[in-house]
């Protein structure tokens, strides 16, 4: 398994996947270094997506990992990374989160993510905020 920073030559595979986002803000996430990806022998496995919450706090906006993927560790390990990289930028605090009717919310409290609030918008589930201090 490789985990590295998403390139410019990454955008064009992530945006036929990754539906969240518009091309634009993925070019600018990618510019910005907030885009890591996972392969296995150079075949994409998954990405994290990421940017700063309230200007201040690192929020993981996506963990996508392809579903023959999942259950190998491969989720864990991204997510080990990625607060590793922002701890070495001096962040002490990373926020996530999941949709109640999802079944990460259990994958983020497995890796000591904290319930801390809510979200709810009309005519969707709940959706709930998680820390962790890093």
């Amino acid at each position: 398994m490789k985990i590295r920073f998403a390139e410019k030559s990454d955008i064009e595979i992530l945006s036929t996947y990754d539906k969240h986002i518009r091309i634009t803000e993925l070019e600018s996430a990618v510019s910005l270094g907030r885009v890591i990806v996972a392969e296995d022998k150079d075949t994409l496995v998954g990405w994290l997506r990421w940017n700063l919450f309230w200007d201040n706090t690192p929020f993981m906006n996506m963990l996508f990992i392809f579903e023959q993927y999942r259950g190998c560790g491969y989720g864990k390990t991204m997510t080990d990374y990625w607060e590793k990289q922002m701890k070495m930028k001096g962040y002490d605090l990373v926020m996530t989160s999941t949709l109640s009717n999802e079944a990460a919310q259990h994958f983020y409290r497995k890796l000591n993510y904290v319930d801390s609030g809510a979200l709810l918008l009309p005519e969707e589930p709940l959706e709930i905020i998680f820390i962790k201090k890093i």
